[in-house]
């Protein structure tokens, strides 16, 4: 397994602008929960599950299986 930031360095960007905006929490939801504080909580039950690969909510990390 292994996490790596989005190689398009404009959504990383936009989405790290995002998260000093709103304090660490994800720029893509309008509540702020600790379960959307960055790196959120759904990702993080994903990353646990061995067959996922793709991207966070906000497309910020991005899980491969290697």
């Amino acid at each position: 397994m292994k996490i790596t930031l989005n190689p398009d360095t404009e959504i990383v960007r936009t989405v790290k602008e995002g998260l000093k905006r709103t304090g660490g929490y994800c720029p893509c939801r309008i509540e702020r929960k600790d379960e959307y504080k960055c790196m959120c909580r759904e990702f993080q039950e994903q990353v646990k599950d061995p067959d996922f690969e793709g991207y966070c909510h906000c497309m910020l990390y991005y899980k491969s299986q290697d």
